[in-house]
């Protein structure tokens, strides 16, 4: 294999495993609070697609920024959007995975319904300013290394990776993270010491609502350009295994979802590798979702969640 290619392999695995690291962290910051998400399909939807309109709208004005802006839009979309589920789970105490497949349903029919409102078509037109590939200063010279992972790269994946050693340091090292930690393992004895239960569970939700749309964001940006029903296919629930697979912990999740990004590259630059090419494109497009299944059947056994997991919670008189 010459490096030209394995530099590419590098740098598409970072492309697809952008958003999955941004979703599955947003996954970790809910459940830790107690609080099941299996809406995360929903919230990357409701990311990509007020991302794409921004971005349609505003890439005139904001120019090479938009991406980012784009993100940050889609993020707030995101936690707006996971507000229905916080509101379900902690205040009228619905089953958490009846609200998220809620959420899931729900997401798609309304954004495709306000795109024909607003362009009055079943789809957007492609975005004109996308992430594209980016060479790290300096690093990008280093013989091999900066070749491979800081030349032509996606900045969006090492901000990705960034966000998950500062989701860790958050979750394991500060009073927040004890707090949030403490509600999802037993929120009763967190009552006891004056926590607000409720408070940190809609945290936790919203936080995973900011990020889950911020990996819809970054995936309708640099990879799908535009938005349609079939933009955000199954990314969300990749995330959730990552998620899992990665024991609710973010630099565990984050690993995953880089295993799931190589795995999503396979399915797409296949092709072009020795070996890999002879298997029928049917089968390598459907990896992905093979593997997600095999992995929740290995490991979901064997993972341990938070204990209070999708437990509601009912404050003592």
């Amino acid at each position: 294999m010459n490096m030209d290619l394995l530099a590419s392999i590098i740098a598409q695995t970072l492309v697809y495993s952008a958003p999955l690291i941004l979703t599955a962290l947003g996954g970790v910051f809910s459940e830790r609070s107690g609080i099941v998400n299996v809406g995360l399909e929903g919230i990357m939807v409701a990311g990509a697609f007020s991302s794409v309109v921004f971005n349609l709208a505003f890439a005139d004005q904001f120019g090479a920024m938009t991406p980012w802006l784009g993100v940050l839009v889609g993020g707030l979309a995101g936690m707006a959007f996971s507000l229905l589920h916080a509101v379900a789970t902690v205040n009228f105490r619905a089953d958490h995975i009846i609200s998220g497949t809620v959420m899931n349903l729900l997401a798609p029919p309304l954004a495709i319904f306000l795109i024909k409102v607003i362009y009055g078509k079943g789809q957007t037109d492609t975005i004109q300013q996308q992430f594209g590939y980016f060479d790290f200063p300096g690093l990008s010279k280093i013989p091999v290394i900066g070749e491979l992972f800081f030349k032509n790269t996606s900045l969006p994946a090492y901000f990705a990776i960034l966000v998950a050693v500062i989701s860790w340091f958050v979750i394991f090292k500060t009073r927040f993270g004890l707090r949030l930690r403490s509600v999802g393992e037993n929120p009763q004895a967190a009552d006891t010491l004056g926590i607000n239960v409720y408070a940190l569970r809609y945290a936790g939700v919203l936080l995973s609502g900011f990020l889950g749309g911020m990996g819809g964001a970054v995936f309708a940006q640099s990879i799908a350009g535009r938005f349609a029903a079939t933009t955000i296919a199954g990314q969300g629930f990749i995330s959730l295994a990552a998620m899992i697979f990665g024991k609710w912990n973010p630099l565990g999740a984050m690993g995953a979802a880089v295993f799931f990004g190589f795995a999503q590259n396979l399915s797409i630059a296949g092709s072009n590798l020795p070996i890999i090419s002879q298997i029928p494109d049917v089968y390598l497009q459907s990896a992905p979702y093979v593997l997600t299944i095999v992995v929740l059947v290995l490991f979901l056994g064997k993972s341990a969640a938070p204990k209070a997991d999708g437990v509601n919670y009912i404050k003592s008189k």
